[in-house]
This record gives structure tokens, sequence and C-alpha cells, in this order.
């Protein structure tokens, strides 16, 4: 039905839209771990940076740092401008990961959880004795009392509770620090209205352009419009997802599947030029493999990325391997196209300096099964021959250095010092494996 000014008539049959999420984010995390373990950190402006540099950016930021609008990509220059007592530590990810796993504990003491979504972020379902606003709302402050209180008294969360779970994640997004919204079906979608798209999960400028551009400049606007027109001004398959999830409908999630698998660097000051740099892909390429090798996948790409000192802008090359898991032929396939880096380096005409460099393992799939002993009898110099041998080694470099620590056993020189400390990083939605930290 359509209104006298052209608008839907949203009284559509709607399924039933009971409580069901509660969507639970840690405030400022990292800082908030650095101040838990230092209680000289307590109350003060602390910013978290990959390594001890100015040219480097902030990974994250305090409740305290963030007054003086420091927050995640702050460069750390500017930072030190717009806040003289700032407190600049190095990230610790392994302490990062073992409170993660402490607080995961605590939140499975008051309720299941559903989903890890990020090293930050859970996401909990609530069942039907759960959901009513006054017991999911005795559930939340349950957690987030106990976080405080058998984790660390520095670790405050926001907690958005909601239909389903975009909309619970968004409730958390609203009140910050130490947070708790509620979304209630009735209360949908008239709640959006005073928000962004761009406060929508899943909308950046380039959506917001494309929303623009079909008449849709805000929530409402996107509310007014049928399932099926909203759908269409978004695009793509089952664009009116958006429209149901905003109205409160909890649907499937969509499956998703790595696509890639790599690691990135900052580099140090100090080892920013060509030699550190190649021996600092080489360990990013080795770290690579050997998770590629645990989740049981091959690849068939290589994508050797960077970011020069002087530039914001990313550099990168590629190059197709044969469906591949051996360390020895991604090292080789990496050897091939870093000289690609240097005469880009030296065609800037300001030397080879790099602030980050970094190994993606591209066009992933699963190894159905294995194949190694078939070659066993072929000539020792036969490719397929050296291919099995390659890999046979590259998995037992894997048993060692799981078992002695990272660096036991390498392919290659590390460097005499030249290379600079390769660590396992949380990247934005992935937790490192254990075995990580050993790599």
């Amino acid at each position: 039905m359509i209104d006298r000014i052209g608008q839907y008539d949203h009284r559509i049959a709607l399924p039933p839209r009971p409580l069901r999420w509660l969507y639970l984010d840690l405030n400022s995390y990292f800082a908030s771990v650095e101040q838990q373990l230092d209680p000289l950190l307590r109350g003060k402006p602390v910013l978290v940076a990959p390594v001890d540099s100015d040219t480097t950016v902030a990974i994250a930021a305090s409740v305290e740092a963030k007054r003086f609008g420091i927050g995640t990509g702050t460069p750390v220059w500017q930072a030190k401008r717009l806040c003289r007592d700032l407190i600049v530590t190095p990230a610790r990810h392994e302490k990062y990961v073992e409170f993660h796993d402490a607080i995961l504990a605590e939140i499975w003491r008051h309720i299941p959880v559903t989903k890890v979504c990020s090293i930050d972020e859970v996401a909990c379902r609530l069942l039907d004795n759960e959901n009513s606003p006054e017991a999911a709302t005795r559930i939340a402050r349950a957690v987030k009392a106990g976080i405080r209180a058998n984790v660390g008294d520095c670790l405050t969360s926001s907690v958005g509770i909601a239909p389903n779970r975009l909309l619970a994640k968004l409730a958390s997004d609203l009140q910050k620090p130490d947070g708790l919204v509620v979304f209630t079906s009735n209360s949908l979608p008239q709640a959006l209205f005073d928000l962004r798209l761009r406060d929508i999960a899943g909308i950046g400028a380039k959506m917001e352009r494309r929303l623009a551009q079909e008449g849709i400049n805000d929530i409402r606007q996107l509310c007014d419009r049928r399932p099926r027109d909203a759908g269409a001004a978004w695009g793509g398959t089952n664009g009116d997802r958006l429209w149901y999830l905003l109205h409160g409908v909890d649907l499937p999630e969509k499956a998703t599947q790595s696509r890639t698998i790599g690691h990135s660097h900052v580099l140090a000051p100090g080892k920013r030029g060509t030699e550190p740099a190649r021996l600092t892909a080489r360990r990013l390429a080795l770290k690579a493999a050997s998770r590629l090798r645990r989740k049981s996948y091959s690849a068939r790409l290589l994508v050797l990325h960077a970011k020069f000192e002087d530039d914001k802008s990313h550099w990168r090359t590629a190059v197709k391997l044969p469906a591949t898991q051996d360390s020895f032929v991604i090292l080789q396939a990496l050897d091939s196209v870093f000289p690609r880096l240097v005469t880009a380096a030296q065609s800037r005409g300001s030397g080879f300096q790099l602030r980050m460099i970094g190994i993606t393992l591209a066009e992933i799939e699963p190894v159905d099964a294995e194949q190694v002993s078939l070659f066993g009898l072929l000539d020792p110099n036969d490719p397929l021959a050296r291919e099995a041998r390659g890999l046979a080694l590259s998995k037992a470099m894997d048993r060692i250095n799981e078992k002695f620590g990272r660096h036991a056993v390498s392919v290659g020189p590390l460097g005499g010092g030249r290379v600079d400390r390769v660590g396992t990083k949380i990247a934005f939605g992935r937790i490192p494996e254990p075995a990580e930290f050993y790599e």
C-alpha cells in the first residue's frame, strides 16, 4: 500500500521479533589490557603502537586518550601533539589473546558464546527464557560485572541487545564506554532514524554514494522504501536483506569462507632498507605458509605489498603459484617478485625506505587428500619429487618450531640482526592461534 505522499505503508506482516542477540564490545581493549597490566598507566592517556616510532600509527587508544581526539589510525607524531602527557606503549599481542581467553571463560559462566566476532567483540544468542528485556539486561549486567571482577577492573564493555546480530552490534556502539542499549521490536526501525547510514556495518563511502544516487540519504528514507525497492537501491543479490534486518528480522547468517592468508609488518625505523625488508618478507612468507598447512589449504597466488615512508598508498605485485603449501615454493616465488619492489623504490628517487611490508597467499582452496607418498619413488631431481621433499621438510619445520619455539629452525639465514623482529599480531576479525606465537 502506498500512502498519499508516495511512501510505502509499513504495515507489512513481519514475523515475531523477540530479543535474540546480546553483543559485547570491550572498550579500548588493547589499551585497557595495558592499563590492567601496569597500574601506573591507569587513568592516563595511553596509545598502543606496533613499534616504537613516531612514523607509525596507533592501533589502540585508551578512553583517556580518545578524549583528545586520538584513535585507531592516528599517527603517533600527531597524537603526541594532541596530548602532551600521552604514554606510548608497544603492543603485546600474546597478552591480548590471554585476556581474550579469560574473558570468554567468564562470559561462558553466564551465557554460551555463539560467535567470537573479533578479539574484543562477542555475540551470544538469547534463549526463550532469557529474551525478555528484564532477563536480557540482567544477563548483560552480570557479564559486565563478572569481567571486571574476575578478569580485570580496567576491562569495561559496552553491550547491545536486539532481535538480530546487526542491530545488537549497532546498539553496542551507541554508549561508550561501559554502556548498555536495548532495541526492542516495537521501537524499530524508528530508534535508528537519528543514526547515520555509515553507522551501519557494511555501508561505506562507496555504498553511501550509491544510495544517495537512488534518493536514499538516511536510514529513514531506506526504511520508507518497499523491501524490494530498498534492495534494488542497494544492488546485488539479496539486496533487500538490510531492510528486513533494520526492522528486526533475524535472518540466517550467510556462509563465509577464508579467501586469503597473510601477514604484514610495520618495520622499525632502523630496519627499513632493502635487505632487512627482504628478510622480513621471507619471515612473513614462512609464517603464512605455516598457517596454510595448519588449515589444510593450498594457495595459487602470492601477493607482495608494501607502503613507503613518504606515501600513504599501497604498492603491490603478485605472482601465480602452482597449487602449493610448500614453504620452499612460496619463498622461490617471493624471490622472483622482490626485485619489482626494489625497482619501484628506485624509481621514486627517495631511496629504499619502506614503512610496511606484507605477504598474502590468495586463491586458497582446501587440500583434499595427502599425496606425497605417490612421488616417493621418482627420480630425486624430478620436480614432483622435489616438491614432495619440500613439503615434507616444511611440515617437519612446523613441528620443531611448535615444540622448541620460534626460530628453532628456519629457511636460510635470519640476517645476523638485519631482519626486523616479526611477531604475531592480531588482525581485524582474526585471533591468532596459539601455534602462531611460536612460528
